[in-house]
């Protein structure tokens, strides 16, 4: 039995546990917690230079003079930027594991939800949680409720389908909810269409925002407006707040917004390719306006700021020999490749000063590239941390607290692994990748034929140019056997073909 399909009994009791009185309560100030979450952002797919060399310093490549990040920079000049930062390939996966810190394989949500029917593809299996969370589900906002803190979701959703609890992140602990629905994409970005509920793909209208159909508001824009419109109200209720700020940019459709379209007029790049950098800019806009009013409410030193993307790139640029919009990493979004699965990872207070308490107790260096291992599955143990939530050891946990990544120390207790288990049908089809330290495998499921095996040292070779499958079959059955046992572990459900599981085959 998987954990999603748990009783509503459980996790009333699993709630129990954090209640606070009132007066316990008040006794200690809690952060803000900002989770600023882009969709379909890659590593890079900004000005901010993700990448190192050799000595582990910033290195810039041509996408980073593309794109225009300003408050990216600076929010990264005062804080810390993993390189190697890992999310699943797709975005439901991600984001349900954000909320639950579980990986994919294990909360069972290993493909994009469609809004309208199960998209298992041909061969997926069978019993993959296609409905997504709901509320029977652990998640980060029900638990932050519990400490008195108010929930406030803006944005992207696409935690369930139409019908189930899922598409109203109101049933998975968010006190608000402002744009989010069980769509993966917005019906258009524009005022004018009414986001879609006017004009667009009608079936992926943003839900509300009416207010501002007349204005031809930027849907970053006004998301944007709103965010901080509830950060004022729980600021005036004397609450703390979470606010988890899902962007539905940068995922098409690729709709220029008329603000920044002239910078990127003659990059050379097509239509397209300009249109998604406006909604590039546009999102970080929105990060610099957000922390802005942040810091007008007084609220900066207390205010913890979590930037991420959701998956690999898939800005509309050519694809040459499994290079394009991650370039120099391989592949882009829903590719096993690492454009696939490297995002962009910054953690800062909107005011460090590192003199107050809470910032005593989640040091964050400034201006520090972190190049151990972290993932999308740690922001769930790191926030309970920093909020004084005791997550039970009969709950399954896969991430690791980010504290002393943040100083700038090695963790020496994470053990540098990401399992990204891909059952479906996509751009990359059915595989299963695995990263451990330097080395990393990718199983290719027997579909038609034998399986393929691909194995590369990303220390030597950080760009996947030279798979060593055939010439070092030794690692390779090292990587195979910790592969299966990290999906055993987490119960991972197979492909199918025939009636029958499609079981990995060992080299």
């Amino acid at each position: 039995m998987k954990i999603h399909f748990k009783k509503s009994y459980l996790i009333l009791t699993f709630l129990s546990t954090f209640c606070l009185s009132a007066y316990s309560f008040a006794q200690k100030k809690q952060p803000n917690i900002i989770v600023f979450l882009v969709d379909d952002m890659g590593l890079m797919d900004t000005s901010v230079p993700f990448l190192v060399d050799a000595n582990g310093q910033p290195k810039k490549y041509p996408l980073n003079d593309f794109y225009i990040t300003p408050n990216m920079e600076k929010l990264a000049k005062q804080g810390v930027r993993f390189t190697n930062f890992y999310a699943h390939s797709v975005c439901s996966p991600t984001r349900a594991s954000i909320l639950t810190g579980q990986n994919s394989a294990r909360h069972g949500t290993t493909n994009w939800i469609h809004l309208e029917h199960n998209n298992k593809n041909k061969y997926g299996p069978s019993d993959w949680n296609w409905e997504g969370l709901n509320s029977s589900s652990i998640t980060l906002p029900r638990l932050l409720q519990s400490k008195g803190y108010k929930t406030i979701h803006v944005g992207k959703a696409h935690f369930g389908p139409n019908g189930y609890d899922g598409e109203n992140p109101i049933n998975l602990g968010f006190d608000v909810n402002v744009g989010g629905c069980g769509a993966g994409h917005p019906g258009s970005y524009y005022g004018r269409d009414g986001y879609g509920n006017l004009n667009g793909q009608k079936s992926r209208a943003v839900p509300g925002l009416e207010k501002y159909w007349k204005d031809d508001i930027f849907l970053t824009e006004a998301l944007t407006r709103e965010a901080n419109n509830k950060i004022t109200d729980a600021h005036k209720e004397g609450k703390p707040f979470f606010l988890y700020m899902a962007h539905y940019a940068v995922h098409q459709p690729f709709q220029s917004d008329p603000r920044f379209a002239e910078h990127y007029k003659n990059s050379g790049k097509d239509k397209k390719a300009q249109a998604y950098a406006t909604l590039i800019e546009g999102m970080d806009k929105s990060l610099g306006d957000i922390i802005a009013h942040v810091k007008d409410l007084g609220l900066g030193e207390n205010t913890l700021i979590l930037f991420l993307g959701d998956n690999g790139s898939d800005a509309p640029l050519p694809i040459t020999n499994d290079y394009s919009s991650s370039e120099p990493l391989r592949g882009k979004k829903a590719m096993h490749w690492e454009g696939g699965m490297r995002v962009p990872f910054i953690a800062s207070w909107a005011t460090p000063n590192n003199k107050i308490k809470l910032q005593k107790d989640l040091k964050i260096s400034q201006n520090q590239m972190e190049n151990q291992m972290g993932t999308i599955l740690d922001l769930f143990p790191t926030i309970c941390n920093l909020t004084d939530i005791d997550v039970p050891e009969s709950y399954s946990l896969d991430g690791f607290n980010l504290q002393k990544q943040l100083k700038g120390k090695t963790n020496k207790k994470r053990d540098n692994t990401f399992l990204n288990h891909f059952p479906h049908d996509h751009r990359t089809p059915y595989f299963t990748s695995f990263v451990k330290d330097n080395w990393k495998v990718v199983y290719h499921f027997q579909i038609e034929g034998s399986p393929k095996y691909e194995l590369y040292n990303l220390t030597n070779d950080p760009f996947e140019a030279t798979n060593l499958a055939n010439s070092n079959p030794e690692q390779l059955k090292i990587m195979m056997k910790l592969l299966q046992e990290d999906m055993d572990e987490k119960q991972a459900l197979y492909p199918e073909k025939d009636g029958q599981l499609l079981k990995i085959i060992h080299p």
